[in-house]
C-alpha cells in the first residue's frame, strides 16, 4: 500500500524534472514525504534526460511545513525519527542544494516552515503573488529545523529574518520578491512553466545558480550583526522572560554568522532535536490540537448538519461590546442592523465602530477604501422594522434579566422563525433570559470577550432546548469572524468567567490575611499572565465585579468569599481603571502604578471581615503565591468539567488561553493542571482548607482524581473504562 505521503516526479520533452510534493490537505512534510523527495531527487540527478528540476506542491499549495501530527508519536518514543541533521544536512544540503542540476521552486499557496526550508534549498524561487511565505516554528516552542536558521538571514538579511523568525511572522509573496526571497512573481496558470524556463535558464548559464547557505550579499558585518542579535536577545527577554527557545534560535543564527553556515546547521539540528523534547513545544503542540478540536463538539458537529447561510445580522446595543461585536462582524463583510433606544445612544455606537475601525486604518492594517466600505455595510435604528429578515440577532445590553426578558419577549415577535436569537450575557442563566419566549429552540449565548473585534475566544452556550443546527449555525459564523470558538453548556458564568472567578476570589481574600495586592499581581505576571487579579479588576471595572460577585453568591454561597474590599473603595469613587483609580492609579496612557493609599481599605476590609493577617502568608514565595491562586481555578475547572458545561479538558485549556491569557507555554489550564498531578493540588487545597476554611475545598472530582492517580484531563470514558 502506498504511504500516505509522497513526491511524484514527471520528466518533461523539455529535459526538467518536476517533483511534486503531495501529502493533502496542505502537502506536509511527513518523514515519507522527506524520503521520497530525496529518493525523486536522486532519480532525477541519475536521469539522462534531466538537466533541470522545479520542485512544486499538489493542488496549488506548495507546503505548510513539517507534519505537526507526528511530534506526539516521536516525543513519547512510539515514533522513529531520523537521525540527528538527516533532513537538514543530507537531504536538504548535500542532495537538494549540491546538486549537480539546478533546481527551481514553485511556490502558490503555503510556504511555511519546513515547506520554505525546503523552497530555500532550490536554487532560485518563483512565486505567486498571495503566496505565503515564513517559519512559524517558533509558535510550537521549537526552532526551523531543516536549515532555516541559516538560509533565511543569506536571503533577506538578518533584521528581517528575526522578525520572521521571532514574531512567526509570514509575509506575502509580493513582500517576498521585494526581499529577495524568491526571485520572481508570476500567476498561477504561469507558475510551473516559468519555473521550468527559469531553471533551464540557470542550466545555460543565462541566470545565476545560487546556494543560499553561501549567498552573503544580504548579511550585515559581523561587528553590526553582533549588535543586532545582542537587541534581539534583550527584545526577546523582555516580551517573553519564561520562555528559552527565542534565545536559542539567536544563538544559531549567530553560529552560522561566525562559525560559518555548516556549523550553524549542526547546532541548528542539535538545538531542534532538544527543543522538540521540552516542555514548551509539547505544551504548545497541545494547544495547536486543542484548538482545532473545539469545533468537534457531540450532538451537534456528529449529525452531518450544514450550517446555513447567515446573510443579516442585527446587534441590540451599541456599548462597547455592541460596537465591539459589529466591528468583528463587518470586517468580515456581514450587513449588520444595529439597534438603540435613543438617537444619542446610537450615534456614540456607531462613532465607537468607527474609531475601532479608524485605529486599523492608523495601523496600516486597514486602507481608507475598505474603512468606507466597512462602515457602509452599518445600518442604525432605533426600532425593530428592519428585523424582519435579519438571520442572527445578538444582544448585547446592560446584565438586566427583566430588560433582556422584555427585548427577547419582543425579537419573538418581530424575527423571522428561523432567526438566530443570541444573548451576549456573560453570567445570567439563559433559560431566565428566553422564558418568555417561544423560540427555545431558537436561543445561544454568544459570549464574546472585551475587546470583541480583538479578543479571539468565542463561548457559544447552549441550553438543554437551543437545537444542534443553531449551533452549527454559529460554529461557522464564528469560524468567519476569525474567532476560536468554544461550545459550553448553560450556567452562572458559562466556562471561562466560572473557571476564573477564584482568580479574583482567593487572591481578595489572601490579601484580607495580610499578603500584598502588588507581591500577588507580580507573582500572577512573572507566571505569565497578562495581567494579576488586582490590576484585572481595575481593567473591568469594580461595578461588573461586584455585580458578577453577587451572580456567584446567589449560586455558589459556599464557596464564595464576601471581601468588603471593592465595596469599601467604590465609596470613594475608586472604581478602578475608569475612575483612574482602583488598586493602582492610572495616569497618561492607562499606565498603571500602585497607590499606597489602597492600605487604609484593606485595613478596613480587615476590620470588618474580623481577621488577623497571617504571618505565614508574608514569607510566600512567588510559586506559592501562583499556587494558591490558580489551585482553586482548577478546582473550579473540575467543576465545570463534572458538570458537563465543557465537552472536553481541552475546551477548558483554550478557554483560559483565549479568554484569560493563560500563557499558552503552559499548555492552558487542566494541562497544567496535569503537569503537577492531581494528588498534590488536592494535598494543598486539603491543606489551606483545614488552615482557612471551606473556600478551597476540593471537588469531589478532583479528589476522586488524586485518589485514583487518574490524570483530571482524562476523558470520562476512559476512567470508566479504567475503573
Amino acid at each position: 500500500m502506498a504511504a500516505k505521503g509522497r513526491t511524484e516526479l514527471e520528466v518533461g520533452a523539455d529535459g526538467v524534472a518536476v517533483i511534486t510534493i503531495c501529502n493533502p490537505p496542505v502537502n506536509s512534510l511527513s518523514v515519507d514525504v522527506l524520503y521520497s523527495l530525496k529518493e525523486s531527487y536522486e532519480e532525477a540527478l541519475r536521469r539522462n534526460d534531466v538537466k533541470a528540476i522545479v520542485v512544486t506542491g499538489k493542488g496549488g499549495k506548495f507546503s505548510g511545513g513539517f507534519d505537526i501530527s507526528s511530534f506526539g508519536g516521536v516525543q513519547g518514543g512510539k515514533t522513529l525519527q531520523p537521525k540527528v541533521g538527516y533532513i537538514a544536512i543530507d537531504i536538504l544540503t548535500d542532495t537538494l542544494e549540491a546538486a549537480t542540476k539546478p533546481s527551481v521552486a514553485a511556490i502558490d499557496g503555503l510556504a511555511l516552515g519546513g515547506g520554505l526550508e525546503v523552497a530555500m534549498a532550490c536554487h532560485a524561487r518563483i512565486a505567486t503573488p498571495m503566496a505565503q511565505l515564513g517559519l512559524p516554528e517558533l509558535q510550537l516552542g521549537i526552532i526551523p529545523g531543516f536549515g532555516g536558521t541559516q538560509r533565511l538571514p543569506h536571503l533577506v538579511g538578518l533584521t528581517k529574518s528575526l522578525e520572521m523568525m521571532l514574531l512567526s511572522k509570514p509575509i506575502k509573496g509580493g513582500e517576498a520578491h521585494e526581499l529577495g526571497l524568491v526571485d520572481a512573481l508570476v500567476s498561477p496558470n504561469d507558475l510551473v512553466n516559468t519555473a521550468r524556463q527559469w531553471t533551464l535558464d540557470i542550466y545555460e548559464l543565462r541566470r545565476p545558480w545560487i546556494k543560499s547557505l553561501y549567498k552573503t550579499d544580504k548579511l550585515e558585518p559581523l561587528g553590526e550583526a553582533r549588535e543586532i542579535l545582542k537587541f534581539a536577545r534583550a527584545q526577546a527577554q523582555k516580551q517573553a522572560a519564561n520562555l528559552h527557545h527565542p534565545l536559542v534560535c539567536i544563538d544559531v543564527i549567530e553560529e552560522g554568522i561566525v562559525a560559518g553556515p555548516r556549523a550553524g546547521l549542526w547546532k541548528e539540528a542539535t538545538a531542534f532535536q532538544d527543543l522538540l523534547f521540552s516542555d514548551t513545544c509539547k505544551s504548545l503542540v497541545h494547544v495547536f490540537f486543542s484548538q482545532r478540536a473545539t469545533s468537534k463538539i457531540p450532538g451537534a458537529t456528529d449529525l452531518g448538519l450544514m450550517p446555513r447561510k447567515i446573510s443579516k445580522v442585527a446587534i441590540l446595543g451599541g456599548g462597547l461590546m455592541g460596537s465591539g461585536i459589529a466591528t468583528a462582524m463587518i470586517l468580515s463583510n456581514y450587513p449588520v442592523i444595529l439597534k438603540e433606544v435613543n438617537e444619542k445612544f446610537l450615534n456614540a455606537g456607531i462613532d465607537r465602530i468607527k474609531a475601532n475601525l479608524q485605529s486599523r486604518v492608523r495601523k496600516g492594517k486597514m486602507t481608507d477604501e475598505r474603512y468606507e466600505k466597512a462602515m457602509s455595510l452599518v445600518t442604525g435604528v432605533l426600532d425593530y422594522e428592519h428585523f424582519k429578515d435579519v438571520d442572527l440577532v445578538i444582544e448585547a445590553v446592560i446584565e438586566n434579566v427583566k430588560l433582556k426578558q422584555q427585548i427577547f419577549s419582543d425579537l419573538d415577535k418581530y424575527c423571522p422563525s428561523h432567526c438566530i436569537l443570541a444573548t451576549n450575557t456573560s453570567t445570567i442563566d439563559l433559560n431566565r433570559i428566553g422564558e418568555k419566549t417561544k423560540s427555545q429552540d431558537h436561543i445561544v449565548g454568544a459570549h464574546f470577550f472585551s475587546p470583541a473585534h480583538v479578543m479571539p475566544l468565542l463561548e457559544i452556550v447552549r441550553t438543554q432546548h437551543t437545537s444542534p443546527q443553531v449551533v452549527v449555525d454559529l460554529l461557522d459564523v464564528g469560524k468567519k469572524i476569525k474567532k476560536t470558538p468554544i461550545v459550553v453548556g448553560n450556567c452562572t458564568g458559562f466556562a471561562v468567567n466560572r473557571m476564573f472567578f477564584p482568580y479574583t476570589q482567593s487572591a481578595l481574600f489572601y490579601v484580607d490575611l495580610g499578603m500584598d495586592v502588588y507581591k500577588i499581581d507580580r507573582a500572577c505576571t512573572k507566571f505569565g499572565m497578562p495581567m494579576g487579579p488586582f490590576r484585572l479588576a481595575d481593567l473591568v471595572g469594580f461595578g461588573v465585579a461586584v455585580a458578577t460577585g453577587m451572580q456567584y453568591l446567589e449560586n455558589f454561597p459556599e464557596r464564595v468569599y464576601k471581601s468588603m474590599l471593592l465595596p469599601l473603595m467604590m465609596e470613594d469613587n475608586r472604581a478602578g481603571e475608569a475612575t483612574q483609580k482602583g488598586f493602582y492609579k492610572y495616569e497618561g496612557k492607562r499606565k498603571a502604578t500602585p497607590d499606597p493609599e489602597i492600605m487604609k481599605y484593606i485595613e478596613k476590609s480587615r476590620s470588618m471581615a474580623g481577621v488577623t493577617p497571617d504571618p505565614e502568608l508574608l514569607k510566600l514565595s512567588e510559586k506559592d503565591i501562583v499556587e494558591m491562586v490558580f489551585f482553586p481555578v482548577i478546582n473550579e475547572a473540575c467543576r465545570v468539567l463534572d458538570e458537563g458545561i465543557a465537552v472536553k479538558a481541552s475546551d477548558l485549556d483554550i478557554a483560559s488561553i483565549f479568554g484569560m491569557g493563560f500563557p499558552p507555554y503552559r499548555g492552558g489550564v487542566m494541562y497544567w493542571a496535569d503537569s503537577i498531578g492531581a494528588k498534590y493540588i488536592h494535598g494543598k487545597l486539603e491543606e489551606w482548607t483545614n488552615r482557612y476554611g471551606g473556600f478551597f475545598k476540593p471537588c469531589s472530582y478532583l479528589a476522586d482524581r488524586a485518589a485514583k492517580g487518574i490524570p483530571l484531563s482524562a476523558p470520562a470514558k476512559k476512567v470508566q473504562a479504567r475503573l
